[in-house]
């Protein structure tokens, strides 16, 4: 049986971390509430799921995340280097660990749900796809999963900016990789993106 994992990237509730661009309407301190909001919304919507692993920075927060983890799931430091070496690092120690798909996905997104995450996991089994991304509305991504390691997959996106998910889908189409795009949602990083988003946290955790 195919053996997959979802690796959610997420940082330590601290203020001044967290939602940074969100801190200048709301302060430190309410950008960080609003963080755990976003966090708490999206593990309640996949808490159902046993094949998750939680990545956190910095390497020293596990105390401070470690009761996030639902039943079974891993813990463990994103490590060094920019968001492309973590990101591959944690691509390289889920595959070492003999899984067959990995999902991994950021903590701004309260509306991803476990059929989401199964929907990528289908597109790479059936082969349609090497790489399978999830849209974000500010040019990123919030989702991207594979069926191996990719060398040179994240290397030199310009992480943080409205360019990663075009860049993303240059870079792969470079390596030879077939790409497909499931659907388009919010990542939460303004105060515009919260007025709206913090409305519907309620609602979410009732969906799933």
């Amino acid at each position: 049986m195919a053996r997959s994992r979802l690796i959610i990237f997420l940082k330590a509730p601290r203020p001044g971390f967290v939602k940074t661009r969100l801190a200048a309407a709301l302060g430190p301190d309410g950008a960080c509430t609003a963080y755990i909001g976003l966090v708490e919304t999206l593990l309640h919507r996949l808490r159902s799921r046993t094949d998750v692993e939680l990545r956190f920075t910095p390497d020293d927060a596990a105390a401070e995340v470690r009761h996030w983890a639902g039943p079974g799931w891993l813990v463990e430091p994103q490590g060094k280097g920019d968001l492309g070496d973590r990101l591959e690092r944690a691509v390289h120690d889920a595959f070492l660990d003999r899984c067959d798909f990995v999902v991994i996905i950021g903590a701004d997104c309260p509306e991803v749900s476990t059929r989401d995450v199964d929907r990528a996991v289908e597109i790479l089994e059936d082969g349609t796809a090497d790489v399978v991304l999830g849209p974000a509305k500010d040019g990123g991504y919030w989702l991207i999963a594979m069926k191996k390691p990719i060398a040179g997959l994240f290397t030199g996106i310009p992480w943080s900016s409205d360019r990663v998910l075009v860049e993303t889908q240059l870079r792969a189409r470079e390596l030879g990789l077939k790409v497909k795009q499931i659907r388009t949602l919010t990542d939460v990083d303004t105060p515009g993106d919260w007025g709206s988003m913090s409305k519907r946290l309620t609602d979410l955790k009732r969906e799933e």
